[in-house]
């Protein structure tokens, strides 16, 4: 902290702008506030941190006990903060992750859901776990802001500043996710160090570019809800959802554009707001809960007709089913190349596993002897696998028939079913029995003749990554 304040007056003193990252979650997921201070607003939160953690020079601190504590005290519906060493033995923190909430506050806030790999702000002990610097971090920076005196200089993005590029403090402070670009490590190279100095160089890289102001608007995938929930408690991380100026960024033009007389929008960033714009605004989506909006968006997007909203089925609980399937590293089982190519590993939240067997050895024989086709006899190879799984069928009713038939037979049950085959023969009567009864899968489907392979893929895509862009 000391250095950190040091270069934070230098920046003040020379009237330099100055933005400063950490790595560490500068919120916890909606409701977390409310009910540990009665105030549904970061400010509350950070304050209550702060006068809680107790963290000496030496770096002794009480920040397992705190956690054990406000489990105990905030938390009777079920334990939020886990993980601790192993020989600290404390009633009310476990040392093994507790059972998903199923009400607020949540595992995950937004931002986590479509950083790669993320952690739960909750984790406080093992491997990549982030959880107790948060509370030690959050717990300094809250102290540093109350006690400077050019307090009205400094600003928490993107809590004191929103979603927008024009605010005029000096020095803003901002959460950063040192994974949000690929590291190729050199002989001892520690990843850690290497992660940060490519943060800080392609930051730098996209001020020098004009491009720096761009990271601080609004992520295209966040609803008008979502963003208040960012504003006012969960925070977000600077640069989710504007991948797509990695790209731009790293390009280095080997000769100049030449000029062209055909007037269109370039901008792949400018190219989605407008099209999430123009669905927002023709399509009706107020049948959807918030959750399943994103997807109905990115269904709509795929296929470029509004209406197929008035086709889209779906079971309750069947977004955040997936969704949690995902981030919990679930396979993904598709029945078509075009599927699994079409579904954008990086959005995926814990590296999962994209799977189509149509072109397995074993699958023609099998077809042939079942008299059956490849896509159908390819749901056998996953009967034994498809557990907890999410199944995405985009091209053939024989598989979702299939698939269903197996159900019947007492196979093991998928997380989500999301029911896609298009055509003129069986994909209107598969989907309509997987609507009529899912075999107890939860399941999305769109009615009728209409779906294929992008459809499909784009489900996936908005389970894992909600409107983020594909960069």
């Amino acid at each position: 902290m000391v250095r950190f304040e040091e270069v934070v007056s230098e920046a003040l003193a020379a009237k330099r702008r100055l933005l400063a990252g950490f790595d560490f979650a500068f919120g916890y997921p909606a409701g977390t506030a409310e009910r540990i201070t009665g105030k549904a607003d970061w400010q509350s939160l950070w304050r209550a941190i702060a006068s809680s953690v107790q963290d000496g020079p030496d770096n002794t601190n009480n920040r397992f006990d705190v956690a054990a504590r406000w489990n105990q005290h905030h938390f009777p519906d079920g334990a939020r903060f886990w993980g601790r060493p192993r020989a600290l033995l404390l009633d009310g923190l476990t040392d093994t992750k507790p059972p998903a909430p199923s009400g607020p506050p949540l595992a995950f806030r937004l931002s986590e859901h479509h950083a790669k790999g993320a952690k739960s702000v909750w984790q406080l002990a093992y491997a990549g776990s982030v959880g107790s610097q948060s509370l030690l971090g959050i717990a300094r920076l809250s102290t540093f802001l109350d006690q400077h005196p050019s307090r009205k200089e400094i600003a928490v993005w993107p809590f004191e500043t929103g979603f927008c590029t024009g605010f005029t403090q000096a020095v803003v402070l901002a959460e950063i996710y040192p994974s949000l670009f690929d590291v190729a490590l050199s002989d001892g190279d520690v990843k850690d160090a290497a992660q940060v100095r490519r943060v800080a160089q392609e930051f730098a890289r996209f001020d020098v570019t004009g491009m720096l102001g761009e990271l601080f608007a609004r992520p295209l995938m966040l609803n008008d809800a979502q963003v208040d929930a960012a504003l006012k408690e969960e925070g977000w991380v600077l640069g989710i959802g504007h991948e797509n100026l990695t790209v731009l960024a790293a390009e280095e033009p080997t000769q100049e554009t030449p000029v062209s007389r055909l007037d269109y929008i370039r901008d792949p960033a400018e190219i989605y707001r407008q099209s999430f714009e123009t669905i927002r605004r023709e399509a009706d989506l107020a049948r959807f809960p918030e959750s399943m909006q994103p997807l109905v968006i990115r269904l709509i997007h795929a296929c470029g007709m509004v209406d197929v909203a008035d086709d889209i089925v779906f079971s309750d609980g069947a977004f955040e089913a997936g969704a949690k399937a995902l981030a919990d590293g679930a396979k993904i089982f598709c029945d078509a190349e075009m599927v699994r190519h079409g579904i954008i590993s990086r959005l995926l939240p814990a590296g999962n596993e994209v799977v189509c067997l149509l072109n397995d050895v074993r699958v023609r024989p099998l077809a042939a002897w079942n008299r059956t086709t490849r896509s159908a006899a390819q749901v056998d190879l996953w009967a034994s696998q498809m557990e907890g799984a999410v199944i995405a069928i985009g091209n053939a009713p024989t598989a979702l028939f299939r698939l269903l038939e197996l159900l019947d037979q007492g196979a093991v049950k998928p997380a989500l079913i999301l029911g896609f085959p298009v055509g003129f023969v069986g994909a209107a009567e598969s989907k309509a029995e997987l609507a009529a009864n899912s075999r107890g899968v939860p399941c999305i489907a769109v009615q009728g003749r209409r779906g294929g392979s992008a459809m499909a893929s784009a489900a996936v895509n908005a389970l894992a990554g909600g409107l983020g862009t594909n960069g």
